[in-house]
């Protein structure tokens, strides 16, 4: 079937974000990185636009299209050449990111066959070449995987028809200089049989790095109050282990991924939950919060201003719950911490060992919070660090709060120009 322009459009039109790194005198250079949501630039209360980037922190950089085949409908498009233009004066390669939870629909379609594939690629390297950008970050949220937004097109050769795409772009004069990575789960690709991938090499070889997204582990979705992006989880009860930073870095590496072509996703962000006070606390205290608490699956929290509200449609038209998700600057801006992102006394928290991160409780409105703060964010740049991974990429850097997370990250992973 030929490529239509119309799903062409649709591959990129629905997310689309920066992304950002700074360079390090070491061979391969370390990956300073974070998402910025393009739709926060203008849309957003409170706004985060480029004249908000610690761009000294930051080398790469990720916005949209317009051509034929790529649009950026659902971020700022009029932002892409400033962004591109200030990326390069401070020395930060450009970058451009494609696809996103609500932006893959289209995505098998469109490597689901060597006529498309041909007219993707052409697509890709068109687009890369008038907006002078200097890499491609593919965010297909997931091959041959039901779990998707839900109106994705799944077909059981996706993953093989990704890499016959991948090693086409990587054939071509453009495609070749290009940066290419992934924004990938925290299982390597499905095969055809709906398996993760044992020998992921092939996609080693065309990858300048992956992302592993190690968030989102447990949320509304969950059976329990869970860790956000568990640093590890092997120290939990067998039925609490969902996936970690250990577990997902030690998957992908065994199946044939080099550690320094793994950068680490973490979150700015947190999830709440609905948690009456009795499973709140852990029996007989009224001051220690409970481990893994049961919360009210039917009842699903607003967020901040940046949440998605049920009122608004997802990508494939359905209304959607609250999201309930809180940035970390909003936990700030609401008092459950302090403004250097520290714990208060007004609100019970705890820091969870096993997985480095913390929670808060609100009581007045029964609402528990599980985020990532400073701690855990010099537990994951220990980690990086320690295992000699590739670095970090944040999703999203306008989460954060005057660079609490960032500064913490970076000087735990070993970025020496750090003097926070």
């Amino acid at each position: 079937m030929a490529f239509p322009t119309s799903l062409a459009i649709s591959v990129l039109s629905l997310t689309t974000f920066f992304s950002f790194a700074h360079s390090q005198p070491t061979d391969p250079q370390l990956i300073s990185s974070a998402w910025l949501a393009g739709w926060h630039i203008a849309d957003a209360t409170p706004t985060f636009g480029l004249g908000n980037i610690s761009w000294d922190k930051y080398t790469d950089m990720i916005p949209t299209p317009n051509t034929s085949a790529l649009t950026l409908n659902g971020s700022d498009g009029d932002a892409l050449p400033a962004f591109v233009e200030q990326a390069h004066a401070n020395g930060v390669n450009a970058h451009v990111a494609l696809g996103g939870w609500g932006g893959s629909i289209y995505y098998s379609s469109s490597v689901g066959s060597a006529e498309n594939r041909t007219l993707f690629v052409k697509a890709v390297t068109e687009f890369a070449t008038k907006y002078s950008l200097d890499g491609i970050n593919f965010d297909w949220e997931y091959p041959a995987s039901s779990n998707n937004i839900g109106c994705n097109i799944i077909n059981p050769d996706d993953t093989s028809n990704f890499l016959a795409f991948l090693q086409e772009l990587r054939a071509n004069p453009v495609g070749a200089n290009l940066t290419l990575s992934a924004a990938t789960a925290i299982t390597p690709f499905l095969d055809s049989s709906g398996t993760a991938l044992t020998n992921v090499s092939a996609f080693a070889d065309v990858f300048d790095f992956i992302a592993i997204m190690n968030y989102d582990i447990w949320g509304s979705w969950s059976t329990a109050v869970g860790p956000n992006a568990p640093l590890n989880d092997s120290c939990a009860a067998p039925a609490n282990q969902q996936g970690s930073a250990v577990s997902a870095i030690t998957a992908w590496h065994n199946a044939g991924m080099p550690l320094e072509k793994i950068v680490l996703g973490v979150p700015s962000y947190g999830h709440s939950f609905s948690v009456n006070k009795t499973s709140a606390f852990e029996s007989g205290s009224t001051t220690q919060l409970a481990a893994y608490p049961a919360f009210n699956a039917s009842d699903f929290p607003l967020g901040d201003s940046w949440d998605n509200a049920a009122t608004v449609p997802d990508a494939c038209g359905n209304l959607e719950t609250n999201g309930g998700v809180f940035d970390f600057w909003s936990l700030i801006e609401a008092g459950y911490l302090d403004t250097e992102g520290n714990f208060t006394s007004a609100y019970p928290s705890r820091f969870d060992e096993c997985s480095q991160t913390p929670y808060v409780y609100d009581e007045a409105a029964e609402l528990m919070i599980s985020f990532d703060n400073a701690e855990s964010f010099t537990a994951k740049g220990n980690f990086i660090h320690d295992f000699g991974l590739r670095g970090f990429a944040i999703w999203e850097a306008g989460g954060d709060s005057n660079d609490i997370l960032l500064d913490a990250i970076r000087v735990a992973a070993g970025f020496e120009d750090d003097d926070c």
